[in-house]
């Protein structure tokens, strides 16, 4: 261990973004994917920031699609996680599953 370390909501994204696929994976669509998939509430501004962020450090990256009709014609922003962000998505995995183990959670 000892590289990219994400936040909770980094990880989400993250999550997120290699579910969708770089043809699908945007801001609007990642944020409903979070919802849809955890009950949270996410604003779009929230996952634009973080993805922003994300781009900064080099974990993903981004190009524009094609136009959409029900974007007013905008191209999205399209996402794909590069390899250095799919390691900092398998490391604070591990590290989550080394913390819960054998973790009884019923009695927390």
């Amino acid at each position: 261990m000892g590289g990219e370390s994400l936040t909770e909501f980094e990880l989400l994204v993250m999550l997120a973004a290699i579910r969708l696929g770089r043809d699908q994976a945007y801001t609007v669509t990642i944020a409903e994917d979070i919802r849809r998939r955890t009950g949270r509430a996410v604003r779009r501004s929230t996952a634009f920031t973080a993805l922003k962020r994300l781009e900064e450090r080099g974990l993903i990256s981004s190009r524009k699609g094609e136009p959409h009709p029900d974007r007013g014609g905008r191209p999205p922003r399209l996402v794909a996680v590069e390899a250095r962000g799919r390691e900092a998505v398998r490391e604070a995995t591990r590290a989550i599953d080394a913390m819960v183990g054998e973790l009884s959670l019923e009695d927390a």
